[in-house]
């Protein structure tokens, strides 16, 4: 499948499944030293590959390419072994990791993809100067972290598995705030 095509469907998975909103979110897929990223402000419901946007790994986002590319090249840059990042906002992660620490998964697959999800906190004022750093530096030690109050990013070998990690979080996220209203938790 042509690598555009497939980082469309999966983007427009994320919205689907609740884990983004019509136009949040964020995703891209590097081709040799190129990347593919979504638009600013794009709406996940009518995005097309063909409205992707080709940025250099080694030069400035082009205009009108998401205002997270920067940190999606900063990301490849870092990390060799990437060809997907994925930025979602998953309604439970989000929830459940507002008070800035760490999460630990409860459920078993959550386990066992992940020890631990690192949380990081940036100023929503400093965010698109800061995130490119911060959030590079994260993702170049694991596969997946969330900005308190944002939302999540994961990087992976392949679009899907980047896809999996976000939607691995959100199922653990929503099985333990479910266990924590239960009592169970």
């Amino acid at each position: 499948m042509d690598p555009r095509e497939d980082l469309t469907c999966h983007y427009q998975w994320l919205r689907q499944h609740g884990n983004n909103d019509s136009h949040s979110g964020n995703a891209s897929v590097r081709v040799g030293d190129d990347f593919w990223v979504t638009p600013s402000g794009c709406c996940a419901d009518t995005l097309s590959a063909d409205q992707l946007l080709r940025c250099e790994l080694n030069g400035e986002p082009v205009e009108g390419a998401s205002l997270d590319a920067p940190l999606h090249r900063l990301v490849y840059q870092r990390n060799p072994e990437a060809i997907a990042v994925i930025h979602s906002h998953g309604p439970y992660t989000v929830a459940m990791t507002m008070d800035g620490n760490d999460f630990t998964p409860p459920d078993f697959e959550g386990q066992y993809y992940f020890d631990h999800i690192p949380v990081i906190t940036i100023p929503y004022n400093r965010y698109i100067s800061d995130a490119p750093e911060q959030v590079a530096a994260v993702l170049a030690e694991h596969p997946i972290m969330v900005v308190r109050g944002h939302g999540v990013y994961a990087q992976a070998k392949s679009i899907n598995l980047a896809y999996k990690w976000s939607c691995s979080l959100e199922l653990s996220a929503k099985t333990a705030y479910l266990a924590l209203r239960a009592g169970k938790l």
